[in-house]
């Protein structure tokens, strides 16, 4: 049976669609392990709007809080506070006193642009603590929530899919096929 070569051009194109459906892949199985990650260790995403922590988290960067009992704040700790029926408040600890049970701290706090402490203590038991920041990352993170960004998504994953499980080379093996026949040298015996 002989085998025609594939065309140079050919032979590209498919080691691209290999090599992104291996990124797609990769990326699929990376998002289901962060997913894993945050749900088992209390992790999640904070987007900052304003500049008060400004310069060490300016306005638009996001940070990965996790979620921290109250008994491990220590002065100069960056946490996020929930408040309630306000936004949450990402700010540095500048005092740390016993609360009213073993677990709840009654905690000062200032974001790293402001003169002042905020106007009233916070009691908490539980924070969320910044473990890292990325500037300007949020406004790009706002824009996958965009309808447009989330219907190409969808439709590249799809467009993907269909050419990953289309039909290879029907037609290349249908003449290949019809080249490999060859005739078959009888001698007027039956078999």
């Amino acid at each position: 049976m002989t085998h025609r070569p594939q065309s140079p051009a050919r032979r590209a194109l498919s080691w691209a669609g290999e090599a992104v459906l291996w990124l797609a892949a990769a990326a699929g199985a990376l998002c289901i392990v962060l997913v894993i990650l945050a749900q088992t260790m209390g992790i999640t995403l904070m987007m900052f709007s304003t500049g008060s922590m400004t310069p060490t988290i300016p306005a638009g960067s996001v940070a990965v809080v996790q979620q921290t009992p109250a008994s491990q704040i220590e002065v100069g700790d960056v946490v996020t506070v929930d408040r309630p029926e306000q936004l949450p408040v990402t700010h540095r600890v500048t005092s740390v006193e016993p609360g009213s049970s073993a677990a709840e701290r009654t905690i000062t706090m200032r974001g790293d642009a402001n003169e002042q402490d905020d106007p009233h203590p916070y009691v908490v038991s539980n924070v969320r603590t910044v473990l890292w920041s990325a500037p300007a990352v949020a406004p790009l993170i706002v824009q996958l929530g965009s309808p447009l960004v989330l219907g190409g998504i969808t439709l590249g994953a799809a467009l993907l899919v269909g050419w990953a499980f289309w039909p290879k080379r029907a037609k290349d093996e249908a003449e290949a096929s019809a080249d490999d026949l060859e005739p078959v040298a009888t001698s007027g015996v039956a078999p």
